[in-house]
């Protein structure tokens, strides 16, 4: 993540850090890069859909441990797609890389692919212990920064963008924050988490006291997360940033060599204009403009962040693409993250991306199982436009279509999903399902919280198609006896009765668990 090679970089570079006690402060953590760190760090299984019980655990003794130093964690979460799909074909190529690295991993190697409901999980913890968080409409870091200059405190992660952003406070990567050994006085008090903070001007003082507004150029110009552009590499061999090395130390010695011809500028202006000098003069706006535009992805947002961890009230600013097409309730839901992310790209850009599990990849995907529920949430997604026929969402796939045009794009109700086929990443037109409810056959996503929990009721159980007769039940298992019921009629392969048994057992030993642990019960205090 972030920009190519930097991390790696300064790692090797200690004095580009500051030691610092970590104690009596606010501290802005950024959810995505916590909860993969939180995971992969601790050892958990990949293989087997998730240890989500030991995860949980892990994740109370990191807000523990906070608590412990009077550390009062904001957590922030990326939320949909940036609408300018700037990240498309990165995203795209991850998407490539996870499921190549799920195979490697059913095979019995090494690799990371994260559980599929980790980030659910991490977000329950987070409510039960009441620490406040939010789900940005798009990618967050730069609301990340606004918020953490706003307070004045520094920024959790493990992302060397945050190399370039100017922070009042600076940046803490996660590697080098040891919450796992709390230091504190002999009498147990003053506690404190010994961390290293990423100093922005001995990284700066380094390279001949390198102007800060050049380092988004450095960013731009070594490359980034979504930032390839060709001509740089032609433009690097006329310009000579670096001396051509071993493979293995070029890429260290592209950076150093970057920065230190940086630094021979004043301003950023100045370093472009000799940029421009070794193009075509028919490629020189359209390079300028290119620059310009990516470098002001370095600076910080408008969005007003603290003002909505004050008064969960006001709304921050959305994008107007999804301003436009999500209500006002849907919005609220998503900052609250209470909808997951995937929501607001199949509504501003008709596509989500399947994540990849570790899987038999011989067989089909197991989101195959679903499909038929996202069908029905796209057509409550688009459900301001007219269905046609209903029946026409049960093919899945529009025959004979690979893509589609711009026009057809605006009468055919379908979402792009990408998901793997075997080992490999494959585009699907899915479309939408248009259901209406009992009392209401018009609905629009505007009024959906209008209606009736009965119908809703209704509605639920008539998608999954299942009239399981669950009343002797507790109310807290109805959800789970439905889905199973779904689920042992839409899998492939089909369920067996081991299957059935693992899961059974699995949902009376967590009944059981919570008996035991139950408040007030004679065991729990054991």
């Amino acid at each position: 993540m972030g920009i190519h090679g930097l991390t790696s970089y300064i790692g090797e570079n200690h004095h580009f850090f500051n030691n610092i006690k970590l104690q009596n402060t606010r501290i802005v953590i950024d959810g995505n890069n916590l909860f993969h760190r939180l995971y992969f760090d601790s050892g958990l299984d990949l293989k087997y859909g998730g240890e989500y019980d030991s995860f949980t655990d892990t994740i109370y003794k990191f807000f523990e441990a906070l608590l412990l130093c009077n550390i009062s964690p904001y957590v922030v979460f990326d939320g949909g797609c940036d609408c300018s799909d700037k990240k498309f074909e990165t995203i795209k190529q991850r998407a490539k890389d996870n499921i190549l690295k799920a195979h490697t991993i059913s095979r019995g190697g090494r690799g990371t692919v994260l559980p599929l409901l980790a980030p659910e999980v991490f977000k329950q913890v987070l409510m039960q212990l009441q620490v406040p968080f939010v789900q940005c409409h798009s990618e967050a870091d730069r609301d990340i920064v606004t918020l953490a200059n706003q307070w004045n405190c520094p920024v959790l992660t493990l992302d060397s963008d945050f190399c370039i952003f100017e922070l009042k406070a600076g940046y803490c990567p996660l590697n080098y924050f040891k919450w796992k050994n709390i230091t504190g006085l002999k009498d147990h008090s003053d506690f404190y988490i010994s961390a290293q903070c990423f100093s922005i001007e001995n990284f700066c003082n380094h390279f001949n006291h390198l102007n800060k507004a050049l380092l988004p150029l450095f960013a731009v110009l070594n490359g980034n997360d979504y930032i390839n552009l060709p001509f740089l590499e032609n433009l690097f061999t006329r310009v000579r940033f670096h001396a051509r090395t071993s493979s293995a130390g070029r890429k260290n010695t592209r950076i150093q060599g970057l920065l230190n011809w940086l630094a021979e500028f004043s301003e950023p202006k100045d370093a472009i204009e000799n940029i421009l000098k070794h193009l075509k003069q028919s490629e020189l706006e359209k390079v300028r403009a290119v620059l310009y535009y990516h470098m002001d992805e370095y600076i910080q947002s408008e969005v007003d962040l603290a003002m909505y961890f004050q008064n969960k009230e006001i709304r921050p600013h959305v994008p107007t693409v999804l301003a436009n097409k999500a209500p006002e309730w849907m919005l609220v839901a998503l900052l609250k993250g209470e909808l997951a992310p995937f929501l607001s790209d199949c509504l501003t850009l008709r596509r989500t991306f399947l994540h990849a599990q570790v899987e038999n990849n011989r067989r089909s995907s197991s989101h195959r199982c679903s499909l038929y529920i996202r069908q029905v949430i796209y057509g409550l997604l688009i459900s301001e436009e007219t269905f046609p026929d209903a029946t026409l969402g049960l093919s899945a796939k529009l025959p004979g279509k690979a893509s589609l045009s711009t026009e057809e794009f605006g009468k055919v109700h379908y979402v792009q999903e990408y998901d793997r086929h075997e080992q490999t990443l494959r585009k699907n037109n899915i479309q939408a399902v248009g259901k209406s409810f009992n009392s209401v056959k018009i609905h629009s996503l505007q009024r959906l919280p209008e209606i009736s929990i009965l119908d809703r009721t209704h509605f639920f159980l008539e998608t999954l198609k299942v009239n399981a007769d669950v009343h002797a039940l507790p109310v807290n298992l109805h959800l789970t006896v439905y889905i199973t019921c779904y689920w042992i009629a839409q899998a492939e392969p089909k369920v067996t009765l081991h299957h059935l048994q693992a899961l059974l057992l699995c949902i009376v030993t967590g009944e059981l668990h919570k008996l035991i642990h139950k408040p007030g019960n004679y065991k729990s205090q054991e």
